[in-house]
């Protein structure tokens, strides 16, 4: 077993390094991971010999493409630390880790300010009751104005980010503004100062000891401000800002401290919420970070290696683990036994005791295990889930084949898997069309699997673009009926159905009742009517697409005592169905997404000009950092799954986009009729 400095819950940190791809996360991590004893020197990204950066194709493009969780321990604090990957594409993949911790630390670049992840990051940390630090790397660089960034970060995330150190006058390190109330000379604003606002900021949340600031005048002691300034944090009501170099190590012993005294343990950071049961159903419920209760642990994390196996990550927030326990997978009525419970450093795994509240572990070789899954030891806490994390909907796709058809299986079997390590990723299996489809974040997102996949199972796919998930739905009320009636020698076969349909507002899907009375139809039927209502929903009614987003009441019909059976009103419920849609005013409706492009200012006119063409809308414009532009709308996924090309040669390569589904919409009316005489051609011709 491998020695750990003894810990308790209050000594655990758990922090989050998110923010922009090249802002210096994986070089930050090595250079806490060296002030904390655990590595004897720092490696470097460009050199793809960090800790945190340990797949093949990291080093190899010399960025993060998946999260890495580390730890440390320094000055009697265990620090859990978790590197996430900056880019666009792999943002889903850096939210998806975010409930493991109670800090949320957003790293910007001194040289390229506030970035649009920087905002998505922040509003996420924010969302999810996270508490924020930010930590302005790259002090050292050239052509850097600080002061300006300062204020360019108070006008992004709020008055409530204040500098908790400052840098010194000569670019050399930090200075503490917040332990003490005057210092070194600062390269701008003083240290009187920062600390002023910094205190101001702690005791608004604090009437009584805001009462003895004010009136008073007394000093306050930063014991004094402890417990005011965690509940700031909680509250968001304060964002320090912290300075730092992690190539020269300046600011690098500031920000431990600020871990140390000031970044919350489990015990001050805002509690995770967990519920018992599903939908309307579900309640929530107390989870409390003792060692001595049941257990209870979420996995934020899967990774599967096809010689190692799968590997679970998980925050215990409940009770404690160790080797040799017994736990139960979410629901499931057999446990699971931990074989080994291991401590992370990248890729480095070593065998630890015991894992107490707030503590990240890992147990390997446990196929039951998966994302968002809670572990638990009692049946009581079956049924336990974590509040919903709204992860971004994977909306760009490939379809997939294989390109040796004997190697169908090995292909699905590989695509599984990377939907298991990646909630921002999905297979979709279109049996319709018979064609599965891959779908996440983005062209980078996809490429960087489909290379994945190749590199780990020595597997190559043919790509193309997929169909459109077109939907139908109806727009107005309206009646159906059918009698099915059947002789064929024998007892024969009758059903009679009167129904209704109604739209429903947009996402709520499909509602089904009946107001039969007085035994004109035997309830024993009323669920084979509804089978062959839903037939029709998921073949659709007009086009051969999926409907939603509709209400059917059955109200009357007629029976027959001996040739009424189930397989006749199956039948019946599904034309009467049919009619009623017919007379309902169907529609069939597109997807429509939410789409960000990120170019060259001199692009702007002729992106914006395309948005148009594609039968999009411009919502607006924002500067993202240097010469590159911002620009907001929404289209028809039909129009833009395929813009990338176009992209790349309207901006000289530098433009970029993402795209996340908002709703859907009715297609123009001559698409409509397309559709439908598509779906009505006979196959072949």
């Amino acid at each position: 077993m491998d020695s750990f400095m003894a810990y308790t819950t209050t000594d655990i940190r758990n922090v989050c390094l998110v923010g922009p791809g090249h802002a210096g996360k994986t070089q930050l991590t090595e250079a806490l991971l060296k002030a904390g004893g655990a590595i004897p020197q720092c490696g470097a990204v460009e050199r793809g010999d960090t800790v945190s950066d340990f797949n093949a194709r990291e080093k190899q493009l010399g960025h993060s493409l998946y999260p890495s969780v580390c730890h440390f321990d320094h000055s009697g604090i265990h620090v859990n630390l978790i590197d996430t990957p900056g880019f666009r594409d792999f943002y889903g993949r850096a939210l998806s880790v975010m409930p493991a911790v109670e800090t949320a630390a957003i790293v910007l670049n001194a040289q390229s300010g506030v970035e649009e992840v920087a905002r998505r990051m922040m509003a996420a940390a924010k969302a999810q009751r996270l508490c924020r630090l930010i930590i302005v790397n790259k002090i050292d660089a050239e052509n850097i104005n600080l002061a300006s960034l300062v204020e360019d970060i108070r006008q992004a995330f709020g008055s409530e980010c204040l500098p908790i150190n400052l840098p010194d006058a000569e670019g050399k390190g930090v200075v503490d503004c917040f332990f003490q109330p005057d210092g070194a000379e600062t390269a701008f604003d003083t240290v009187d100062a920062a600390h002023e606002r910094i205190v101001d900021q702690v005791v608004e949340v604090d009437e009584e000891l805001m009462e003895i600031y004010l009136e008073q005048g007394e000093d306050l002691k930063p014991e004094q401000l402890h417990e005011p300034f965690e509940k700031a944090l909680r509250e968001g009501h304060l964002v320090p800002i912290c300075f730092v170099s992690a190539t020269t190590g300046a600011g690098i012993p500031e920000l431990l401290e600020v871990f140390e005294r000031l970044m919350p343990n489990p015990l001050e950071g805002n509690p995770p919420v967990f519920y018992k049961g599903e939908g309307d159903d579900a309640v929530e419920v107390t989870v409390n970070p003792d060692p001595d209760e049941h257990v209870i642990a979420h996995v934020f994390m899967i990774n599967i290696d096809p010689f190692k196996g799968r590997l679970g990550v998980f925050r215990i927030h409940q009770g404690s683990i160790k080797a040799g326990n017994q736990l139960f997978v979410g629901d499931a009525r057999k446990p699971i036994k931990v074989s080994q419970l291991l401590k992370l450093n990248g890729a480095d795994h070593k065998k630890m005791a015991v894992g107490l509240p707030g503590d990240i572990c890992a147990i390997p070789r446990v196929d039951e295990v998966y994302f968002d899954a809670v572990l638990h030891d009692s049946h009581d806490e079956d049924n336990f889930h974590l509040k919903h994390k709204h992860l971004p909907r994977p909306m760009f796709g490939l379809a997939i084949r294989p390109t040796n058809d004997a190697d169908a299986q090995k292909t699905s079997d590989a695509l599984h898997a990377m939907e298991a390590e990646d909630p921002s990723l999905k297979v979709e299996h279109n049996t319709t069309l018979n064609e599965v489809v891959l779908r996440g974040l983005g062209e980078q997102h996809l490429r960087s699997v489909l290379q994945e996949i190749e590199d780990r199972y020595s597997l190559k796919v043919d790509t193309s673009l997929p169909s459109i998930a077109y939907v139908e739905t109806i727009t107005a009320n309206a009646e159906g009926h059918h009698r099915h009636k059947k002789q064929t020698g024998g007892s024969g076969q009758f059903g009679e159905v009167y129904l209704r349909v109604e739209p429903l507002p947009p996402g709520t899907g499909f509602e089904f009742t009946s107001k039969v009375v007085g035994g004109s139809i035997p309830s024993q039927f009323i669920p084979a009517i509804e089978t062959g209502v839903r037939q029709v929903m998921q073949t659709g009614a007009i086009s051969g697409y999926p409907m939603q987003d509709v209400k059917v009441t059955v109200y009357d019909g007629k029976y027959h005592a001996v040739d009424s059976k189930e397989i006749a009103f199956v039948q019946a419920g599904k034309k009467a169905f049919l009619e009623a849609v017919a007379n309902a005013a169907p529609i069939v409706m597109e997807p429509i997404v939410d789409v960000t492009f990120t170019v060259p200012g001199e692009s702007v006119g002729g992106v914006t000009g395309d948005l148009a063409g594609m039968r999009g809308i411009v919502s607006g414009t924002d500067v993202a950092s240097d010469n590159q532009m911002a620009i907001s709308g929404q289209a028809p996924l039909k129009e833009v799954q395929a813009y990338h090309s176009r992209l790349k040669s309207l901006t000289g390569g530098e433009g970029s986009f993402t795209m996340d589904f908002s709703h859907y919409a009715e297609v123009p009316h001559q698409m409509q009729q397309e559709l439908i005489k598509e779906h009505r051609q006979p196959a072949g011709d």
